[in-house]
């Protein structure tokens, strides 16, 4: 005789009006990576479900919402976001989702949606832990979602002990998209690409001779000089960038950034909290040590009233690059430089 399964599915209770009709339902499926493992995952979860709604008789499929990426955040999440306002206009009244985790790991956010939804008489049904959010005490799914939380946190670490051990070793994972004057082999090392390398060195040396990020750009864009990304429009922020990346004179500067929350997963810039890990020598240099370390010192020996009404974080040398433009005063009985509307002291 062959064997037989049949899945008993938690009993959903709802109000008067919506316990003898046949109800629609959502489903969530949810994977962390874009990775073909990971993407299989979502296939198989999206399958599952689609099975297991046909099966039910009381049931009616309305949409499948998907999406990769954490669970930590909304951001990002894309089915998640419209899930919730389809919600909002009653469009169905179960979400099946494959466990907790697939739903959301962030304590705080996916208490929060899940008491949303049970006010709208939307309950939630997961697979793993079986569980009716509209019955299940409160408490319980609190301990739930914290052990959610808690694995993401630990997975975290893990990845961030990871790649701290590759900086240590004086690897790192480096974006060369939009570097302008290196790509990198198939082994992940930085290489010159010369076309390119002589544009860097082109904007170092005027520098050097007195030009200022803003002259820079005009001469960058007047002379037909593209971008690394192909185009004719220059930043003066990028220009002051390249002024100080380091990696023009074959150095790494590792970790330069960190992510204080995990749960939010915003970087900021690291003032200390975290070690920073300088390869010396790590490839090829497209300008001389002497070269970068000049450009550094430049605009320390310019001295700049910062204007009152200007705001934000805005650098030495991009104060230092107005020097160039007629409306800049340089005031040399005082030694300092002064940008027309800003108070003196």
């Amino acid at each position: 005789m062959q064997k037989k399964i049949r899945v008993i599915l938690p009993r959903i209770e709802g109000n008067k009006k919506t316990k003898h009709k046949i109800l629609k339902v959502a489903v969530y499926c949810r994977v962390s990576k874009n990775t073909p493992e990971q993407l299989q995952s979502l296939e198989m979860q999206e399958l599952y479900f689609e099975k297991l709604v046909t099966e039910n008789h009381d049931w009616e499929l309305y949409k499948i919402y998907k999406d990769v990426g954490s669970g930590t955040r909304r951001k990002g999440r894309d089915g998640y976001i419209e899930m919730l306002k389809d919600a909002q206009k009653h469009r169905f009244d179960l979400i099946l989702v494959k466990s907790l985790s697939r739903f959301g790991r962030n304590i705080v956010e996916t208490l929060s949606t899940i008491r949303r939804l049970k006010k709208m008489n939307i309950a939630m049904l997961s697979d793993v832990e079986q569980i009716n959010t509209m019955e299940v005490n409160e408490v319980l799914l609190s301990i739930l979602l914290a052990a959610a939380q808690e694995e993401s946190a630990a997975k975290s670490e893990n990845i961030k002990f990871g790649i701290r051990q590759r900086m240590r070793s004086g690897k790192a994972v480096l974006n060369h998209t939009r570097f302008l004057g290196y790509t990198k082999d198939e082994d992940g090392r930085l290489v010159v690409v010369p076309e390119e390398a002589e544009i860097v060195r082109k904007i170092f040396s005027l520098y050097l001779d007195g030009y200022g990020v803003r002259k820079i750009k005009r001469y960058l864009e007047e002379n037909g000089i593209k971008t690394v990304t192909g185009k004719v429009e220059w930043s003066t922020s990028t220009i002051d960038r390249m002024l100080s990346n380091e990696k023009y004179m074959g150095n790494l500067l590792l970790q330069k950034t960190c992510t204080p929350d995990f749960l939010t997963g915003k970087q900021k810039k690291n003032c200390g909290e975290q070690s920073m890990f300088l390869v010396e020598n790590a490839h090829e240099p497209i300008v001389s040590k002497e070269v970068f370390e000049k450009a550094q010192w430049k605009p320390k020996m310019v001295h700049i009233e910062v204007p009152l009404r200007m705001k934000g974080g805005i650098s030495i040398r991009q104060y230092a690059a107005r020097k160039d433009e007629p409306d800049f005063v340089q005031l040399k009985d005082h030694g300092k430089a002064v940008i027309p509307g800003s108070t003196m002291t």
